[in-house]
């Protein structure tokens, strides 16, 4: 029998998160209907109000008050008893706001990467709200821990493994992505060795603590084989953007459905990290020219606008709104084997049906 997550005094059904994904592609509809199904579905902070009428205005605000919004619409569609949880990136200008506010507002779970989120849980203090840091590798994995313990006397309670062959922004050099094979990161092994940490700390403190193994994950073949290794759980981004209730446009959904392995292309982001895209329109034009950019959303920290090829808010805005061309679509590293749009429903019982039946093969 597959177990689901417990996060707090919740469980979900079956051992599967769906990552985090802006801006505006994870958003109530993905979201809440992933928890509903039996996973756990994760809204995107980043940039969550753009749809807001006062956004380009006022984009602080904006973001501010859609974060009740989603999540009230989420749990509208996911029930009361699921688990609704929140991707933050730490390299957000205003990290320590939006992580108070989703506090506040009662979020269940956040999931946080994209840089070293080491003061996480001064933001959670007297609420439920359960915390997950994203890592890369154990050493990254045992600095947080060791920060969270020494200063404020918390264990994480939950810890996501991402590899180098997620979509998005990336934890990983350069070098290290474009390394020989027998010498690039595997997620296998950073997985095997974070598990064994873990199962080490859980021994000396007590405290459950589900490691979640992502980037590739693509089917249920693949859940099985992280669960095999002593992982709790899978985070999945790619596969649930081709469903039907993805919060993105109909176009974004296709540009995955259409994409090819010879269409995905490594890119410096604005961010100042690695990132997996579609190569299209867009990242072939500013390899010629860079964008001026007339307006700074104040999205990243690490973002320096006098230097940046184009603005990453307006470009993943462009995109999730259907405007390819104009827009930066990121992916997965299995993005090419997307074939078809599908409900939710049915992606998460082929993946169960799949790692059920891989599981009773190999027991």
């Amino acid at each position: 029998m597959i177990k689901g997550l417990k996060i707090g005094d919740k469980c979900s059904k079956y051992p599967i998160i769906q990552g985090g994904m802006g801006v505006g592609v994870s958003l109530h509809r993905l979201a809440g209907t992933v928890s509903r199904e039996g996973g756990i579905g994760v809204l995107s902070a980043a940039d969550i109000g753009y749809l807001e009428p006062d956004f380009e205005t006022n984009p602080k605000e904006a973001n501010m008050r859609a974060i009740k919004t989603e999540i009230e619409k989420a749990r509208k569609i996911a029930g009361p008893d699921k688990i609704i949880a929140a991707n933050i990136m730490v390299a957000m200008t205003d990290y320590a706001g939006l992580v108070k506010e989703f506090v506040k507002q009662g979020i269940d779970l956040i999931i946080s990467g994209a840089g070293l989120p080491l003061n996480l849980p001064e933001f959670i203090e007297g609420s439920k709200t359960k915390i997950a840091p994203i890592v890369s590798s154990l050493r990254c994995c045992q600095l947080i821990v060791k920060t969270w313990r020494r200063k404020y006397n918390y264990v994480p309670d939950m810890i996501v493994i991402e590899g180098p062959k997620a979509g998005g922004h990336l934890g990983f050099k350069r070098d290290e992505l474009f390394a020989q094979d027998d010498k690039k990161p595997s997620l296998e092994t950073i997985t095997s060795e974070i598990v064994s940490f873990v199962r080490d700390l859980e021994k000396e403190t007590g405290k459950e603590i589900p490691v979640i193994a992502a980037g590739g994950v693509f089917d249920g073949r693949d859940i099985q084989k992280f669960l095999s290794l002593g992982a709790d759980g899978v985070q999945m981004a790619t596969r649930f953007v081709a469903t039907d209730e993805c919060d993105a446009s109909d176009a974004f959904k296709n540009a995955y459905v259409n994409a090819s392995e010879e269409d995905i292309q490594i890119i410096d982001s604005p961010v100042g990290m690695p990132g997996r895209a579609i190569r299209n329109e867009f990242i072939k034009s500013k390899e010629d020219h860079k964008l001026s950019i007339t307006k700074c959303y104040q999205c990243i920290k690490t973002c320096n606008v006098k230097d940046a090829p184009y603005c990453i808010t307006k470009a993943l805005i462009n995109a999730v709104k259907g405007n390819l061309d104009e827009g930066l679509i990121f992916c997965g590293s299995n993005v090419g084997r997307v074939k078809e749009i599908v409900p939710v429903h049915d992606l998460i019982q082929e993946l169960m049906s799949q790692c059920e039946a891989t599981s009773v093969r190999t027991a």
